[in-house]
C-alpha cells in the first residue's frame, strides 16, 4: 500500500533500524556513496550510519552555531571521544596539549582513555592567578610542538574564559589545531568558528536541549575533510543519537535563545546579590569587574551576557565551619533548589564543588550554581532565606 503523505510541519520520528532499498542496483548505489561519509546520504541505509529525524535536528544547531556542519552523538562524552579521535593519527601521532581547567569528565577521559589505553602524549597547560598567561602559552606550544590545542570557552566550575582568538592565533602560528567546548557559553553568547576553532563541541544535555531530559552531544564545524571524518568514526564506534532524543531536541531548540537570555539575566542579578551578601566570601562570575577573566568575557561575548553558572564560597572559620554551612544551606533550599549532577536545567540546581572535585579544589564552602530561566524573584527569596539563617 502506498504510504499518505501527512502535512505535519515537524520531522517525524524515523524509528527504522534499516531503511528499504528495493532492489540490487540502489542497494549497491547506497553502499558505495555511504563510504564518502556525507553528512546527509542521498539514500539511507542504517540509522547508526545516518537517520532522518538525527539529520533534521543537527540542521537546527546549524543554524545557531553557524556552521556548516553538525553531528548528534548520545552523549557529551561521546561527542568528546568522536573529535577527538578524528585527529589520531596511530604512531605519528605528535602531543596533544590541553588546558587543565576543564570538565573533570574530560580530564578522566583523557587519563583513563587516551593516556592509558591509546598511549598518546599528554600535557597540560595551567592557569595563574585565576587566568591563564598566553606567552607562557605559546612557549609552551613553540617547544612542544603539539597536534591540537583542547579548551573550553568557560571553564568549569572556576568560570576562567579563555581568550580563544589569542589562543587561536598561537596554535596557527605554530601548526596546531584547535577544539573548543562551548557549553557554558553557547552560540548566544560565543562562536568560536568564526575565530578559526576547527571543530566546537557542546554537551547538548544542557543548555541546547535544557530541561533535564535528554542525554546527548554535538560536534560542529567548517572543515569538509573532518567532518567525513567524524562521520566515519561515528558511525563505526556508534556514537549516533537516538531518532526519539533527536525528535524531541529539536521541539526544545526551538526555545533555546529565549530560555538561555533568561538564565544568564537571572545569574547576573544573582551574583550580584551573592557578592553583597556578609555570609559569602568570594563569587566567581565573568560579569563581575573582580573576576580575573572579567575583560576577556566583556570582549568575547559582546556584552550579550556572561552565562547561566555562579560558583561562591560561603564564609567561615576554616574548613569544619564552612563544610557545616554548606550542609546547612543545601538543606535550607532544597524544597526549591535541588543537588542534581548536572547543569542547564530549567530550575536552579547546585552543586558542592569538593564533594565533586575533591583535592582539585578543597574548600568545603564552595557551591556551584546552575541558574534556571524561573522567575527572578523565586531565586532571590530561597537564595537569601539561606544565606540570612547561616
Amino acid at each position: 500500500m502506498k504510504q499518505k503523505e501527512i502535512n505535519s510541519s515537524r520531522m517525524p520520528v524515523y524509528r527504522d533500524a534499516g531503511f528499504e532499498l528495493f532492489n540490487a542496483e540502489l542497494t549497491a548505489e547506497a553502499f558505495r556513496k555511504e563510504t564518502e561519509n556525507n553528512r546527509e546520504p542521498d539514500n539511507y541505509i542504517y540509522s547508526r550510519y545516518r537517520n532522518p529525524t538525527v539529520v533534521s535536528a543537527e540542521e537546527e544547531i546549524m543554524k545557531l552555531e553557524g556552521c556548516d556542519w553538525a553531528l548528534l552523538t548520545q552523549s557529551g562524552m561521546s561527542a568528546i571521544d568522536t573529535a577527538l579521535s578524528v585527529f589520531q593519527n596511530g604512531k605519528e601521532s605528535r602531543p596533544w596539549l590541553f588546558f587543565s581547567e576543564i570538565y573533570g569528565g574530560s580530564i578522566s577521559f583523557v587519563e583513563s582513555i587516551l593516556k592509558k589505553r591509546r598511549g598518546l602524549d599528554i600535557h597540560y597547560f595551567m592557569p595563574a592567578d585565576g587566568e591563564y598567561d598566553l606567552k607562557k602559552l605559546e612557549v609552551m606550544v613553540s617547544s612542544l610542538k603539539p597536534e591540537l590545542i583542547y579548551i573550553e570557552s568557560v571553564s568549569n566550575p572556576m568560570l576562567i574564559v579563555t581568550d580563544v582568538p589569542s589562543v587561536v592565533k598561537i596554535a596557527k602560528k605554530h601548526g596546531c589545531r584547535v577544539i573548543l567546548d562551548n557549553t557554558f557559553a553557547t552560540p548566544f553568547l560565543y562562536k568560536p568558528l568564526n575565530d578559526g576553532v576547527d571543530l566546537v563541541i557542546h554537551s547538548v544535555t544542557k543548555y541546547f536541549s535544557g530541561h533535564g531530559n535528554i542525554s546527548a552531544g554535538v560536534i560542529c564545524g567548517n572543515n569538509d575533510m573532518l567532518m567525513r571524518s567524524a562521520v566515519e568514526y561515528r558511525k563505526f564506534v556508534g556514537h549516533m543519537l537516538s531518532p526519539d532524543d533527536a525528535y524531541r531536541l529539536e521541539t526544545q531548540i526551538k526555545t533555546f535563545k529565549l530560555r538561555f537570555k533568561s538564565q544568564c539575566e537571572n545569574a547576573s542579578a544573582l551574583a550580584e546579590l551573592l557578592n553583597s551578601h556578609p555570609a559569602v566570601e568570594r563569587v566567581w562570575y565573568p560579569g563581575m569587574k573582580g573576576h580575573a577573566t572579567h575583560s576577556i568575557a566583556k570582549k568575547l561575548f559582546s556584552g550579550k551576557g556572561y552565562g547561566g553558572m555562579i560558583t561562591f564560597d560561603l564564609k567561615g572559620k576554616g574548613k569544619t565551619e564552612k563544610g557545616k554551612k554548606r550542609d546547612r544551606f543545601i538543606s535550607h533550599v532544597s524544597e526549591h533548589i535541588k543537588l542534581i549532577p548536572t547543569l542547564g536545567d530549567p530550575h536552579t540546581i547546585l552543586m558542592p564543588v569538593e564533594s565533586v572535585w575533591g583535592a582539585k579544589y578543597p574548600e568545603p564552602g564552595m557551591i556551584r550554581l546552575s541558574i534556571g530561566f524561573e522567575e527572578y524573584s523565586d531565586i532571590l527569596d530561597t537564595i537569601t532565606m539561606a544565606l540570612n539563617k547561616l
